[in-house]
């Protein structure tokens, strides 16, 4: 069975809209446990616009699944890593400008970098992930600089399934499939997110290398109408029969 982490994240933004304390992104991470979540994704970014540090020390301390930490490859974030030490970090491109994440992380560019800002965390035997396009030469880089997972980048994916451009979302698929099957021979753990929607989510599930989906914003913006706990059993129901077809 794939494993679905939820992003919690656009529950600390409602919060934040109104500077008050609800609602309470711990009671948030508390609920989709109970609901079939297998772990909890939190983006502690560095202009702190949802998720803010108390929110990653309080659920680390008060929840029980594990805690994926996405955030950008900074002094500061890797300082906050071995502190918390959450189950894994997955590393994200980060401008201040951009609304989300845009695009997979440089790690050919940023390879000796990487090795170095990684050293520290992987000797806390943290998990590291990187969010990386599905590029082979990319996915080689994460694993000379000691990822022990890739996340795919969904997003161009569900982009173009959402524009009905059915020749080009069939050619990142099979990117998808091809970048999935690479990075398991090569040895890192496969994960898939970004714009994941319940419609989308039944062709990246159907990758059997895939073993993790993390979903944030599609999640809690349905929640907004159906509620957290169904929207999570569909979104569970919709990758589990993605694997049987």
């Amino acid at each position: 069975m794939k494993r679905l982490g939820v992003n919690i994240d656009h529950i600390a933004t409602l919060r934040n809209a109104r500077g008050e304390k609800h609602p309470d992104p711990i009671n948030a991470a508390k609920k989709v446990i109970s609901y079939g979540a297998d772990s909890v994704t939190i983006h502690l970014r560095e202009d702190r616009r949802h998720i803010i540090d108390s929110d990653v020390k309080r659920i680390k301390k008060e929840t029980f699944l594990p805690v994926n930490l996405e955030m950008a490859a900074t002094e500061e974030m890797q300082q906050i890593a071995t502190e918390v030490i959450p189950n894994a970090v997955c590393l994200v491109p980060e401008k201040r400008e951009e609304r989300t994440t845009e695009g997979g992380l440089d790690v050919i560019t940023e390879e000796n970098k990487l090795k170095t800002f990684l050293d520290p965390i992987i000797q806390k035997k943290i998990r590291v992930s990187l969010f990386v396009s599905p590029d082979i030469s990319q996915i080689e880089a994460a694993s000379r600089v000691g990822a022990n997972i890739i996340e795919l980048n969904t997003g161009t994916f569900c982009d173009l399934l959402i524009e009905n451009n059915k020749k080009e979302y069939l050619k990142e698929f099979e990117k998808l499939k091809e970048a999935s099957v690479y990075g398991k021979n090569l040895g890192l753990e496969i994960h898939g997110g970004h714009g994941l929607t319940f419609e989308s989510v039944k062709y990246i599930a159907s990758i059997p290398e895939i073993r993790e989906l993390n979903i944030g914003h599609f999640l809690i913006s349905q929640a907004v109408f159906d509620g957290i706990e169904k929207t999570i059993n569909t979104m569970r129901l919709e990758i589990d029969n993605s694997q049987k077809k």
